[in-house]
C-alpha cells in the first residue's frame, strides 16, 4: 500500500525533539525526509541517550535519543556557515515541498534561509519554524527549551504540593505535542497548496502549545482574577471529584477520576452507602473542599483489600474510571501497547535491539513499516547531493575534503563485527 505522503519531500533542519517529531511523523507517513545536520557533530541528540560503545565503534554517532526521533529519515551533514554549504541547500530547495526548522528565531536568516529567501527560490514551499516562544513578540529572542515554555505557560506553577514550591516537569510534553501540532499544520498547509498553489510560513511555538493545554481555567481566571487560580494540590486534583493518585496500600498507586455523575459508582464500589448522604461529600463543591479527608477514606478502603488488582477489580466492576500507575518498565511490556504498536522495537546494528515509542495514529488504508532504520551522521551525503544537486561522486568527495560535508566514518560501509559492544551513557 502506498503511504499517504509518498512523493512529498521534506528538508529537516531540526534538532532534539519538537522539530524531529514533526518530520519523523511525515517520514513515517511516506515523505522523503532529508535531515540536514550541522557539522561537525550533527543533531545534538546524537550526544544524548545511550550511545554506541565498544569494539570497532570509536566515535560512533548513533544514540538511542537520536534514533527514537529520527528513524526513517536520510542524513545530510553539512556546514551551513560555509557559503558553499548554503549554496548547496538553496540548490536543493526547488525540489522540496516542505522545510522545517527549530533554531532560535533569526538563526536560519544568518544561514541565508529565512522565509523570504526560501520563498523567492520556491514559492510553493511550506516552511515551518518551531521555537520556544514564536517568531514574533517580546519573548521571541529568548533562548529556551520545553521547560521554559512550561514555566511561561502556567503549567509548572500548577504542579507540586500545596505547602511547597512548584516542581520540575519530568518529561518534555510540550516538545512532543508541538511536534504533532506542527505535523498537522504542515499537512493542512500542503492541502491548501494543492488547492491554490500557494506555499506559506507556519510559526509553531512550544509556549502556544502549553497555553492550549489549559482545560478551562483561562476563561475562569480572566473573569474572576487571581483568586480563581487553584492552589497546588499534589496528588489530588484541585477540583475534587475525587480525582487523583491514591496509595493502594501495597506499595502501588492507582489513578482515579470521578465526574460528579459518577460519584455514586465509587460509593458502591467501596460499599459505603453512608458517604452518599454525608454532608461533607454530598455535592461536588463539598467533595472539592474536603478532598483530603476523602482521600484518606479511599486509601483506607484500598488498604483493606489484598492489593492493587483487587482494588481495580472492585472499581471497574462499578465502572469507576481507574488505572494502575505504571512504572515505565511496565508500560514498555504492557500487552495492550504492544498489540497496538504504541511500543515497538528497533534493531540498530550499532546499539542492538531496543524499544521505542510507537507509531502516529493508525489508518485503515495502510500500515506502517515494521523494520525501522536511523541514519548515521552524513550517511546519505553522496546519494542526496547526486540526486538533488547532480553532483558527481568526485564533487561530493571534494566537499568532504573541504569540510563542507562531514560524515561518520562508518557511513556507506558494511557494519563491522560488533561483538562485545554495549550501549552506554
Amino acid at each position: 500500500m502506498t503511504p499517504m505522503l509518498t512523493g512529498f519531500r521534506v528538508l529537516d533542519l531540526t534538532q532534539f525533539v519538537a522539530g524531529p517529531t514533526c518530520t519523523r511523523i511525515m517520514a513515517e507517513l511516506g515523505a522523503d525526509v532529508v535531515k540536514v545536520e550541522l557539522s561537525p557533530t550533527g543533531d545534538h541528540a546524537r550526544q544524548s541517550g545511550l550511545r554506541a560503545r565498544g569494539k570497532n565503534l570509536e566515535n560512533c554517532t548513533q544514540s538511542t535519543y537520536f534514533i527514537q526521533h529520527n528513524h526513517s529519515k536520510r542524513s545530510l551533514a553539512i556546514d551551513l556557515k560555509n557559503p558553499k554549504g548554503q549554496a548547496l541547500l538553496k540548490k536543493m530547495l526547488p525540489k522540496f515541498d516542505v522545510l522545517v526548522e527549530n533554531f532560535a528565531p533569526g538563526a536560519v536568516a544568518r544561514m541565508g534561509l529565512d522565509y523570504d529567501t526560501v520563498k523567492e527560490i520556491n514559492p510553493r514551499i511550506v516552511m515551518c519554524s518551531i521555537s520556544m516562544a514564536g517568531q514574533t513578540g517580546e519573548l521571541s529572542t529568548q533562548p529556551g527549551f520545553d521547560y521554559m515554555a512550561s514555566a511561561y505557560g502556567g503549567i509548572t506553577s500548577a504542579i507540586g504540593e500545596g505547602d511547597r514550591g512548584p516542581v520540575q516537569v519530568p518529561i518534555a510534553m510540550g516538545d512532543s505535542a508541538t511536534g504533532v501540532s506542527a505535523a498537522m499544520a504542515v499537512g493542512f498547509a500542503l492541502l491548501h497548496r494543492e488547492r491554490n498553489g500557494e506555499g506559506q510560513h507556519i510559526d509553531c511555538s512550544l509556549l502556544d502549545t502549553y497555553v492550549q493545554m489549559h482545560e478551562e481555567l483561562i476563561p475562569r481566571v480572566s473573569i474572576r482574577g487571581k483568586e480563581a487560580i487553584p492552589p497546588r494540590s499534589g496528588s489530588q486534583h484541585f477540583n475534587g471529584g475525587p480525582t487523583g493518585v491514591f496509595d493502594a496500600g501495597d506499595g502501588s498507586y492507582i489513578q482515579i477520576m470521578v465526574m460528579p455523575y459518577q460519584w455514586k459508582r465509587i460509593v458502591a464500589a467501596m460499599d459505603m452507602p453512608q458517604l452518599a448522604d454525608d454532608p461533607k461529600f454530598k455535592s461536588p463543591r463539598d467533595r472539592r473542599t474536603n478532598r483530603y479527608e476523602l482521600e484518606k477514606i479511599i486509601e483506607n478502603w484500598m488498604a483493606s483489600l489484598p492489593g492493587r488488582a483487587a482494588v481495580l477489580s472492585a472499581l471497574w466492576k462499578e465502572r469507576v474510571p481507574a488505572a494502575p500507575v505504571l512504572e515505565l518498565d511496565e508500560v514498555i511490556e504492557h500487552p495492550h501497547l504492544r498489540e497496538r504498536g504504541s511500543i515497538r522495537e528497533i534493531d540498530d546494528p550499532y546499539l542492538g535491539n531496543f524499544s521505542i515509542p510507537g507509531k502516529p495514529p493508525s489508518f485503515s488504508g495502510w500500515t506502517y513499516k515494521t523494520r525501522l532504520k536511523a541514519p548515521l551522521l552524513g550517511e546519505d551525503n553522496f546519494t542526496i547531493l547526486q540526486e538533488f544537486c547532480e553532483l558527481s561522486a568526485d564533487d561530493v568527495q571534494k566537499l568532504h575534503d573541504q569540510n563542507v560535508l562531514v560524515a561518520d566514518q562508518r557511513a556507506n560501509q558494511p557494519v563491522s563485527s560488533l561483538s562485545n559492544n554495549e550501549p552506554k551513557d
